[in-house]
């Protein structure tokens, strides 16, 4: 004969909050150790925010880790690196060239990313699989070949080879991105489209274009922060001082023979120039997950 068996509240309240203890304690370990992770990455950027904030003396100093004398000179002789030529004039060259490849990039590559999912013509499958391969090839065996043809036609020491091969779809990954999200749209809305008349510049300007908006927004924020940070490229085809974006110019800090290097205004602007990516970063979060919701419903 099977017997009742017996339960001790107490016992079994004392377990509970032995597990829920013991369910604690590996939280804290688990958040502690992400923190000292979290330390560890940002160890490097922490530095610098400090040495942008001690005297140029101290930056190399058996001064400790944390400053002993605040002061924002490296941001003042930083911002004002040539005299008349500050540190202004390379932002704006950076923004102008920034803002011209993200509309390149938008409309060129969006362009032929409707031609490659949506339209029918012949040889389409041979030219987007030539489009994917130029994916594989590195920066660097097209490098010669480039400058040299942008040489023979006048264009180094401009901003036109770093803008011009944005609006001929030279970003072979947006328009593969581009490509796979406009194939998941629904036909259906072009058939209805195609009834009413609707040509194919209409078809991609009214339906494709604002049903594609969180493509557009991953191409914008991307294509930012590719072209601010991009140095190679820049101190290739840029020339003249004056002409240089941000990447370039904080090399001019630093003087190859050792000589005349200004660490703390290199530190400084280094940390300004963090602002303008994060920013935009930040600001455009809101059309990568908002995008799709309202686009869609419309």
């Amino acid at each position: 004969m099977a017997t009742a068996r017996t339960y001790d509240p107490e016992l079994l309240r004392a377990e509970k909050r032995r597990r829920e203890n013991m369910r604690r304690l590996k939280g804290l370990g688990l958040h502690a150790l992400l923190i000292a992770l979290l330390f560890v990455m940002l160890y490097p950027v922490i530095w610098m925010v400090f040495s942008a904030l001690r005297p140029e003396a101290e930056i190399f100093g058996d001064m400790g880790f944390i400053p002993t004398n605040w002061t924002l000179e490296n941001f003042v002789r930083g911002w004002q690196l040539y005299g008349n030529l500050t540190f202004t004039q390379f932002y704006i060259n950076s923004f102008i060239i920034c803002a011209l490849a993200i509309v390149g990039n938008l409309l060129a590559c969006s362009m032929a990313a409707y031609a490659f999912a949506r339209l029918e013509f012949r040889g389409k499958w041979f030219l987007f699989a030539i489009m994917l391969g130029t994916m594989m090839l590195p920066i660097h065996v097209q490098l010669i070949p480039q400058y040299i043809f942008f040489l023979n036609i006048g264009w180094v020491n401009t901003i036109l080879p770093l803008v011009v091969p944005k609006f001929l779809a030279h970003d072979a990954f947006f328009i593969f991105l581009m490509v796979q999200f406009m194939r998941s749209l629904p036909s259906e809305l072009e058939q209805a489209a195609v009834v009413d008349g609707a040509s194919y510049w209409q078809r991609y300007w009214r339906i494709i274009l604002p049903l594609s908006m969180p493509a557009l927004a991953t191409t914008a924020v991307f294509t930012f922060i590719n072209t601010y940070n991009d140095f190679f490229s820049q101190l290739i085809y840029l020339t003249d001082t004056d002409r240089m974006t941000v990447p370039v110019a904080l090399r001019l800090f630093l003087d190859p023979s050792g000589g005349s290097s200004s660490f703390g205004g290199l530190f400084a602007m280094v940390l300004v120039s963090i602002g303008p990516v994060l920013g935009f970063f930040l600001a455009s979060q809101r059309l990568l997950t908002k995008g799709i919701a309202t686009q869609g419903i419309k």
